[in-house]
């Protein structure tokens, strides 16, 4: 739609991204979790006003290899057991008597990851609180072959990487007291999906977003562009919502 615009997309957690953006280096930050107010400080203290939109709704995803066929399920106070710092759990059947005596490979976002601090929270109870003996990396590819090539291996990341990768993993239904519950666009929207579905957001630096083709690129994000939300694996706001986030702009 317009043609002369060039968008440049680098990659980075959320963490790395907030950084360049608090420092008035880039002009849109997304984000898999709210700001920071250590990174609120910093944007004032730079003088970078902004404006936070919310666009759409992941469900962190927890997976195994495909040739597992032992886990058919695990509860939120299981998955506590398997990630928190001082876990005793080193193989499967440390977790169930039934299951195999493999020791466990952990795979899991990098610090930098606003995915690593949203699942640590959730799970472990304190933000960054996760066992030493994990594979990290910012990049969820990385996961995703490391998952697939063990079959004793253990991993999570957002929705959209799960559904572009679903032939080579096996999703794992989460129970959060109600029974298990599988990720899906529905469960995610109705919340059904817990604890572990969350907002994503974009942070837009006002001074640049006063400027026509960054304002209209935040209109088209929220307007013909939510179209696209479901193809790359994520959860549409509800309309209504979106109208909400388009007054921000004026």
């Amino acid at each position: 739609l317009n043609k002369d615009v060039k968008v440049s997309v680098g990659i980075a957690g959320t963490g790395g991204g907030m950084k360049k953006f608090y420092a008035g280096q880039i002009d849109i930050c997304d984000a898999s979790r709210p700001i920071k107010q250590e990174e609120i400080d910093a944007a004032k203290k730079n003088g970078i006003e902004y404006t936070e939109f919310k666009v759409a709704f992941d469900g962190l995803s927890v997976i195994v290899n495909k040739g597992n066929d032992w886990v058919k399920s695990l509860t939120v106070d299981q998955l506590k057991a398997m990630w928190e710092p001082d876990s005793k759990i080193k193989t499967w059947k440390d977790m169930d008597a039934s299951w195999p005596a493999e020791p466990i490979k952990f795979y899991s976002p990098g610090t930098d990851s606003g995915t690593f601090e949203y699942f640590t929270e959730e799970i472990t109870g304190k933000k960054g609180a996760i066992r030493t003996d994990i594979t990290p990396s910012e990049d969820d590819n990385v996961l995703v072959t490391g998952v697939a090539n063990d079959k004793n291996a253990i991993g999570y990341f957002g929705y959209a990487y799960y559904l572009e990768n679903k032939d080579k993993l096996k999703i794992v239904p989460v129970d959060s007291g109600a029974g298990p519950v599988e990720p899906a666009f529905d469960t995610i929207k109705n919340g059904t999906y817990k604890p572990l579905s969350r907002p994503l957001f974009i942070y837009v630096n006002n001074k640049k977003l006063a400027e026509d083709h960054i304002k209209e690129f935040i209109r088209y994000y929220l307007t013909e562009g939510k179209a696209l939300v479901g193809d790359v694996g994520y959860v549409p706001l509800e309309d209504a919502a979106y109208e909400t986030e388009l007054v921000k702009i004026k």
